[in-house]
């Protein structure tokens, strides 16, 4: 079975605030209202902060690394405040080294909570989103970038919606039998550098390197530009890994299933993969197989297992202990 390297797994320690606005803005709507500010702050947390408690004075448990949101209540509960409490209210915060504030449903900035911001180079965005949705969106992004990564080789394809990636020795053929499942109508995601980014506890997503994104290598050949020759329709710029297929020269002493009532399973960042390991042999149709592995792997996530099926058969046939599984039943006279 394939070794995975989980020692090439990283994850960014930080972003900054500058980064956020740039890639994140027009996702989140999001509209810079203050004039002096330190785009440079860092973010070391995926995770969102409503500092309502810090707010009234508790800071004791303040998570102030974190993108801190201003929604209705705490703007509410600052404008109930007279002038002199709501600057108190304010400096319990701005006493910490907060990356950026993000004020939600389109409200006015306070006065004072601008003037505060500025004074310590505090970012503050502007979104007309509600809080409630804005959380939604901007968490998903910070999810994705805070996310473990791994980097491994082999080519990675969509065959009838089923991510599958093929691994195996250099120069075994993952590139062709990617082509081939190509030209017959399945989409390339990546070929040779895939990156994997888990998701949530259970959900890897692949994707290539930004530098060779649906370029191919084919031995003999070259490189090729799999969206220039068989356009838009023949790639996907991501898709979640479901299987795993190791394609391996044919060993007489080879351990390969022949029932298929055995699921086996690779650990990729604490993720099990679905992995089959198939041995290549003169005149074996590997790409055949592998459409006909992603549709088993439809059956069986609609509830159908063939080999299941078959035991079942099996067993209740022996059960049954009868002979008639000798007689010829010939259909409708047909001799031909």
């Amino acid at each position: 079975m394939i070794r995975i390297n989980h020692n090439n797994v990283f994850r960014k320690e930080f972003i900054t605030v500058g980064f956020l606005y740039e890639h994140a803005s027009k996702i989140c709507k999001l509209q810079l209202v203050t004039k002096n500010h330190s785009l440079d702050k860092k973010l070391i947390d995926q995770n969102l902060h409503r500092p309502g408690l810090a707010l009234a004075g508790f800071v004791d448990l303040f998570s102030y690394k974190r993108v801190q949101v201003f929604g209705n209540t705490e703007l509410m509960y600052l404008d109930k405040l007279s002038s002199d409490l709501r600057r108190k209210s304010l400096e319990n915060i701005f006493k910490f080294d907060i990356p950026c504030i993000i004020v939600t449903n389109g409200n006015k900035v306070n006065e004072d909570l601008l003037e505060y911001a500025e004074k310590f180079s505090v970012p503050i965005f502007v979104t007309e989103f509600s809080t409630t949705k804005l959380v939604y969106l901007l968490s998903d992004f910070l999810d994705d970038q805070f996310a473990p990564r791994l980097t491994v080789h082999g080519s990675f394809v969509d065959v009838y919606g089923i991510g599958i990636l093929f691994m195996g020795d250099s120069g075994i053929g993952k590139s062709e039998v990617t082509l081939d499942l190509v030209e017959r109508g399945h989409r390339l995601v990546a070929d040779d550098v895939i990156i994997l980014t888990k998701k949530g506890e259970g959900i890897l997503m692949g994707s290539g390197v930004e530098i060779s994104k649906h370029f191919m290598e084919i031995r003999g050949l070259g490189l090729i530009n799999v969206a220039k020759m068989f356009g838009i329709r023949a790639i996907r710029y991501q898709k979640r890994l479901e299987i795993v297929v190791e394609l391996e020269i044919w060993k007489d002493d080879g351990d390969y299933t022949r029932t298929g009532l055995e699921n086996k399973t690779l650990n990729i960042m604490d993720v099990e993969i679905p992995y089959v390991k198939l041995p290549i042999i003169p005149g074996k149709n590997i790409t055949v197989i592998s459409e006909v592995i992603a549709l088993n792997y439809l059956l069986k996530h609609y509830g159908y297992d063939s080999a299941r099926d078959f035991q079942d058969r099996l067993n209740s046939k022996l059960n049954k202990k009868s002979e008639d599984d000798r007689a010829v039943n010939y259909f409708e006279h047909d001799f031909e």
